[in-house]
């Protein structure tokens, strides 16, 4: 038999579309049931009845509301949960201040890692192949060092292996850093910073190229290419593209004009140098290390891959080309991956970045700290919310009675909390402009993170408040919407919120251990910054002034400067030891497979004398080097060194030859003229290494040491000056004292003392607010209490005694939490990386506890007294 067919499709949509839900079926089966009676006689007939009887059922009372009128609905319910919100926070005007200062202070800091994360997040967005382009990245491994090192440089071979041999990208950029130079152009002269690069510069990179061709503009030896500024400066309002420029004795062709480099780019530079210029010079040197597998020092190589090429199949790739290159040798290994460009910054701390890097560990430390000071400012208002719920559980039990839901309830509380949060956003916006600039000062060390404020971090913000609002208050939201109308009615008193373990107890203990922690934390980096700047160095750094020579004749600023009775003695040196610079080098003695790994200084015959070093035998370098030659012929070797080579005694060693691996072929014979104590030449987080003093070229000493001795250092000050700008008419003159500069390489951890005693305030601030909310809100509740224990003969002592006693005993359960966890953290992972460090006692950790101790004492004495001053009579009359 055949199935009988149902009304057409669209009549049956109109009767759903305006019918109301709880009518719709019974009405609908009707309509269908009658439907199929007239289908007996005609199925037109049946239609036409059909459709006259969905219209005739469309009346007021079948009619469900329109959607807008829903909306009203929620909007009135939105307004509400406004106004209630607000009477609230007005009518508890103690704790609501409680709640939003302590949130306007923790989301202070939450804005300051928004808009710093923000910026960070930038870096190198403006390129348009930014998916595409990748950097090629070393990881180096000597046979005389444990420990293998990243480096965000490689070599020119690399690229050149990459380029010639291997397919699966559009283009190979190599670049070389360090293009400085003074550039001149008639009587003007100024110093640019730069790079050296290949053809394919602005086919991988988005940077904006002005005037110039970006085909040719790096293609012939001696082009260079100026940003605006530079141009500005050397050219004033000519243009620059045609021109010739000088610098020292070559001659560039300026073949471009470029925009200025965006802050947020990984690489910074206000020219580029053609790499041809290079190639040019070193191509025909035989002795030229340039080319080779091991120079992976100083240049960069940056790859745009083919549309769909996945970098996995090119790090195979360079993976086959430095199996085939290690085996060599059996000196090292350098092994090399891609790193995308978007993972640059922020990315891994690499070595010999190209420009600003910022590592993702400081950014999870900054965002696990902020965190914490957050969730103490949102336990703050758990805390003194759920210690209310039972005031306001007779609401609660009314609006259930009228007919609100759980879910109304739970909005309503979480709309409340959302609101303070938004409030507290105002006056974090003040703090956050206050703190903004001492943030970006102390720490953020990078001169291309300004934290500019965007509209779009009003957005942020915005959502930042709403979700700190939602986990502030979500917790007593769900434990007031849970109660039940007919218990809160008939004997509140009854209610019991949480069974076991008291979670106010737990967060209040919680909130203190974090404020122990933290100026603890203070404690400990202070006294380790203290203890690296005051260590015993093992030399002479007390009244050095250190001046940079930028390339000018030191024999000229040496006769000048020794006429100055304040300045008592000189010398010159490649770097300044104990700052964190490090200069390496492979050495070895009589066996030639067995190399060692050395720190090294390139100094003249002064320096031993200039910083007092110890010598254990033999003296200095007889003489200083000539002009004429090309390596040095005499090295002063420490201790550590000395021993490493097997001599039984110091004099042993004098006039013995070791040699320097320098190059990759041809090792630099050298004489040992003397031997000296052990000193420290690195940071003290470094392992200590063997060191030596290696005999420098004009070209290799790039500062003078002066040891001064006047009262008026401002005044030498203008005097040395006054000498530098008679012979350097283009850099600045730059000097600083060494003491100065070490205690700057030990920076880091002045700003983590700074940003530790920051947080510390604010979460003592915060959790001190939140006690004392609980302290009011605890006399309050036991006030008769306190005045029928004072009829009775109870005295003031004893009831603060008391009213404090279980508070008390929450801060010695922080303390006992805190200490050994701080303990644990700066040993293990802070302090971890010093190989000399302090000690941490009693001195570093009890300051801390004992302050945290008072403070919440004074808290809570201050509301305790005023209980216990109560008169009774006036709480006991009414009973």
């Amino acid at each position: 038999m055949e199935e009988l067919k149902g009304p057409p499709r669209w009549m049956d949509r109109i009767i759903e579309f305006y019918c109301r839900k709880d009518l719709l079926e019974d009405l609908q089966g009707d309509l269908h049931e009658y439907y199929f009676r007239n289908l007996e006689k005609s199925r037109r007939r049946a239609n036409l009845i059909f459709l006259l009887d969905v219209f005739k059922f469309c009346r007021l009372y079948t009619i469900q509301k329109p959607k807008i009128l829903g909306q009203m609905t929620f909007l009135n319910l939105m307004g509400n949960y406004f106004k209630t919100s607000v009477r609230s926070i007005a009518r508890n005007k103690l704790f609501s201040s409680i709640n939003i200062v302590g949130l306007a202070v923790s989301m202070s800091v939450g804005l300051l890692m928004i808009t710093y994360i923000g910026e960070t997040l930038t870096f190198d967005e403006f390129h348009e192949k930014k998916n595409r382009i990748y950097r090629v990245t070393s990881n180096y491994q000597s046979i005389s060092s444990d420990d293998p090192f990243d480096l965000a440089s490689t070599s020119v071979f690399i690229g050149e292996k990459l380029r010639e041999q291997y397919t699966g990208f559009e283009k190979v950029l190599i670049m070389r850093r360090n293009f400085n130079a003074d550039i001149a152009k008639g009587e003007n002269i100024i110093n640019v910073r730069g790079h050296y690069s290949t053809t394919e510069f602005f086919d991988v990179f988005s940077f904006d190229l002005k005037s110039g061709d970006p085909a040719t503009a790096l293609k012939e030896p001696n082009s260079i290419i100026l940003t605006e500024k530079a141009a500005k400066k050397l050219f004033t309002d000519e243009d620059p593209v045609g021109q010739i420029v000088t610098a020292g004795e070559k001659s560039y062709t300026v073949t471009g004009l470029m925009s200025e480099v965006p802050e947020n780019s990984h690489i910074q530079f206000e020219a580029l140098a053609s790499f041809s210029t290079l190639e040019k010079e070193h191509r025909d040197n035989e002795n030229s290390t340039f080319f080779t597998w091991r120079s992976i020092w100083m240049n960069y190589v940056y790859l745009l891959l083919e549309e769909g090429v996945r970098p996995e199949q090119i790090n195979q790739n360079l993976a086959e080309i430095a199996a085939e290159e290690n085996a060599k040798t059996d000196r090292y290994t350098i092994n090399h991956k891609l790193e995308s460009l978007l993972d640059i910054v922020p990315g891994r701390d690499l070595s010999n970045q190209i420009g600003p890097s910022i590592n993702w560990e400081n950014i999870y430390q900054l965002l696990g700290l902020t965190l914490i000071i957050i969730l103490s400012a949102c336990f703050n208002y758990t805390n003194l919310s759920i210690a209310r719920a039972l005031r306001r559980a007779k609401e609660v039990g009314i609006r259930k009675v009228v007919g609100a839901s759980q879910t109304q309830v739970l909005m309503q509380f979480v709309f409340e909390a959302i609101l303070i949060a938004i409030f507290s956003l105002v006056i974090a916006g003040g703090f956050y402009l206050l703190i903004k600039p001492e943030f970006v000062s102390s720490v953020v060390d990078d001169e291309n993170i300004g934290m500019q404020f965007r509209w779009i971090h009003l957005f942020y913000f915005l959502l930042f408040a709403i979700a700190i609002g939602f986990v502030s208050g979500i917790l007593p939201s769900l434990v007031l919407s849970k109660l039940k109308a007919i218990s809160i009615l008939t004997d509140a008193t009854k209610l019991k919120l949480f069974k076991g373990v008291n979670l106010r107890k737990v967060l209040i203990v919680f909130q203190f251990a974090i404020s122990m922690a933290l100026i603890i934390g203070a404690t400990i980096t202070y006294r380790q910054y203290n203890f690296s700047i005051n260590y015993d160095l093992g030399f002479t750094s007390e009244n050095i002034l250190n001046m940079e020579l930028f390339g000018n004749d030191s024999e000229v600023l040496i006769t000048e400067l020794s006429k100055l009775p304040e300045v008592k003695e000189m010398s010159r040196s490649g770097m300044i030891p104990s700052t964190g610079e490090i200069w390496g080098e492979d050495l070895k003695y009589k066996d030639p497979m067995d190399s060692v790994s050395i720190y090294f200084n390139r100094v003249d015959k002064n320096y031993p004398g200039v910083h007092e070093l110890t010598f254990l035998a033999g003296g200095t370098f007889p003489y200083d080097m000539k002009e004429d030659d090309e390596n040095p012929k005499f090295i002063i070797i420490d201790r550590a060194l000395c021993e490493r080579f097997g001599f039984e005694k110091p004099e042993d060693a004098l006039g013995e030859i070791v040699y320097l691996q320098r190059r990759v072929e041809d090792d630099v014979p050298v004489q040992v003229t003397g031997v000296i104590e052990n000193y420290q030449y690195q940071n003290l987080a470094e392992d200590p290494e063997p060191t030596a003093l290696i005999q420098g070229g004009k070209d290799d000493l790039y500062t003078i040491n002066m040891v001064i001795s006047s009262n008026d250092i401002i005044g030498l000050m203008d005097k040395i000056e006054e000498i530098w700008t008679d012979v350097e008419k283009v850099h600045p003159f730059t000097a600083s004292f060494m003491d100065d500069q070490i205690q700057s390489s030990y920076a880091h951890y002045k700003v983590m003392f700074r940003i530790f005693t920051f947080l510390a305030i604010l979460a003592i601030a915060i959790s001190t607010m939140g006690l004392l909310g609980m302290a009011v809100f605890t006399t309050e509740t036991r006030i008769k209490e306190v005045s029928i224990r004072k009829v009775l003969g109870a005295s003031e002592q004893n009831l603060i005694m008391i009213l404090s006693r279980s508070f008390m005993i929450m801060l010695f359960i922080s303390a006992i939490i805190a200490i050994p966890f701080t303990y644990f953290f700066f040993t293990e992972y802070i302090l971890g990386e010093f190989k000399k460090r302090i000690d941490i006692g009693l001195m570093e950790l009890l300051p801390g506890v004992l302050l945290i101790f008072l403070i919440g004492f004074l808290t809570i004495s201050w509301q305790t007294i005023k209980a216990a001053k109560t008169n009774p009579a006036d709480m006991l009359r009414d009973e």
